[in-house]
């Protein structure tokens, strides 16, 4: 384990968007140090000259992992690696961020966890929005509205150009729900903190572009123990609608809290992944009446100074990281959270297999 005046020596793994930013994070933390840069293609050294140039390169991840030996490893490739590749960073002794999904099956993710533990080294997981200070408000405000919740949420990208390719490669090994889902069933699992009991969902195969069998449109719905519900709705592509693609609400007995996203919530703003994140402003709706049935509270507006945009959620992702390595939190329930929201969203994906209501 590294100390505080030896940085911890990091392998970025995937330079694509996610990758690209966690490497700038590293790149400019004084608590980090990139030892290497791997992908299989260009794109390791487009980031390479964007961070300065210096930087090892390498095609092959394990002869990476060999030749520079790490203390962490940064895991942005397709969700398709990521089981084998964090169970290999574990096996030579490194820590791992990885962004979501953990993996692409329950039991691969549950054979990441079962690897960390046994290596004894930390594992976070790239849920971002746990680290934005309006969606935790919106979280414990939630938490405020009494029981039962209706949570409605989406988030439709109507994707050209580069972000169709990313889309399309996602697609060969996940659908949008359970890709984009997880963040948002994790966000539920919050606010309800109540065991989901069953799961229902559908989709939609909107281009020949994506392999037979899958889809690119899918909404599904989710029960709890304590009667609240949910609904969460993801669609890529360029056929996809810009009206009501941002949707982020949240509904109980004592009113309602909702994220209202003006200029993220624009048209040609839902494949920008800044976007995706922005809040802007928080409405909090009372529904208390008065005797003759007006409403006692006028709704509040909570507008955060504290706005960070996407290079600084991961400044501050990485940031969490190394504070979990550096004072070995302990990330039971971090691993938990990670494995549970994956288990809903694949029972999500099995509805719409199956046309059939899933229980948990």
């Amino acid at each position: 384990m590294s100390t505080l005046n030896k940085p911890v020596r990091v392998l970025v793994v995937g330079c694509g968007n996610m990758g690209a930013s966690h490497a700038t994070a590293y790149h400019n933390a004084e608590g980090f140090e990139i030892c290497g840069i791997v992908s299989t293609g260009k794109s390791k050294e487009v980031l390479n000259e964007k961070l300065g140039g210096g930087y090892p390169l390498f095609s092959d991840y394990a002869e990476a992992l060999k030749a520079t030996t790490p203390d962490a490893v940064c895991i942005s490739t397709y969700p398709d690696t990521h089981e084998a590749f964090a169970v290999m960073a574990f096996e030579h002794g490194c820590h791992v961020f990885i962004e979501k999904p953990v993996a692409d099956t329950v039991e691969g993710a549950k054979r990441v966890v079962a690897a960390a533990v046994k290596a004894n080294k930390k594992l976070v997981v790239g849920y971002i929005l746990r680290h934005h200070p309006s969606w935790e408000k919106f979280v414990e405000l939630a938490q405020e509205l009494g029981k039962p919740l209706v949570m409605r949420m989406n988030l439709n990208q109507q994707s050209h150009g580069y972000m169709w390719d990313v889309h399309r490669n996602l697609m060969k090994s996940l659908s949008p729900i359970v890709d984009c889902g997880v963040h948002y069933i994790d966000v539920m699992c919050q606010m309800t903190r109540s065991k989901p009991v069953w799961v229902s969902a559908i989709g939609a195969r909107l281009t020949e572009e994506i392999p037979a069998g899958n889809y690119n449109y899918g909404q599904l719905q989710i029960r709890f123990e304590d009667g609240s519900v949910g609904w969460y709705e993801a669609g890529w592509g360029p056929m996809m609608s810009e009206t009501a693609f941002f949707v982020k609400d949240v509904v109980g007995p004592k009113g309602c809290v909702s994220i209202v996203a003006k200029e993220a919530g624009g048209s040609g703003k839902s494949d920008n992944v800044d976007a995706h994140t922005k809040t802007e402003s928080l409405r909090f709706h009372h529904s208390e009446l008065n005797e003759n049935n007006q409403f006692v509270k006028e709704d509040e507006w909570i507008n955060l100074t504290d706005e960070p945009d996407h290079q600084e959620l991961c400044n501050r992702e990485q940031s969490y990281f190394l504070k979990a390595i550096l004072e070995d939190v302990d990330l039971t329930d971090h691993m938990n959270d990670a494995v549970n929201s994956l288990q809903i969203a694949f029972a999500c994906d099995e509805s719409v297999r199956t046309g059939e209501v899933v229980r948990l």
